[in-house]
């Protein structure tokens, strides 16, 4: 899908969804991008694209299935925020599911993810992340002090 901006230009609509999965410490788990790929090196959110007729939970199961080896059911997946961004060549809808329970520990996929790691979420800023990822740290951390 092509959507428009302020400019009048158009750029590919990709449509994103990621989990804060949070253990029973209350960290959140974060996954580093492989060098090789577009955002190397950064942190983020797990999760990926949602294909064309998935829906956003079915995409973060089956995400988090291939990247990270757990097993989630969709209703454990509670909605929470999302993030809109416009990245040079397409713009970014990324909606964040908060997990609680989930089956397995995560093992990486070195084709995936580079590391991953358990943080508190006012340790978030702490890691380079994707401008879209930036943006829902603040709600996590005010999550966490509610």
């Amino acid at each position: 899908m092509q959507i428009g901006d302020k400019t009048g230009s158009t750029r590919e609509l990709l449509l994103v969804a990621a989990a804060a999965l949070i253990d029973a410490q209350g960290r959140v788990l974060i996954t580093q991008r492989p060098a090789h790929k577009a955002l190397g090196g950064l942190w983020e959110f797990p999760g990926g694209k949602v294909e064309p007729g998935e829906a956003p939970e079915a995409a973060l199961v089956r995400e988090l299935k291939e990247e990270l080896d757990l097993n989630l059911e969709p209703d454990s997946l509670d909605p929470f925020a999302f993030a809109s961004h416009a990245y040079p060549d397409f713009h970014l809808l990324m909606p964040l599911y908060i997990a609680q329970r989930w089956a397995g520990e995560p093992k990486l996929n070195p084709d995936a993810v580079a590391a991953l790691a358990w943080v508190r979420a006012r340790e978030l800023r702490d890691y380079e992340m994707p401008p879209a990822d930036v943006g829902l740290v603040q709600r996590l951390i005010e999550r966490e002090a509610a």
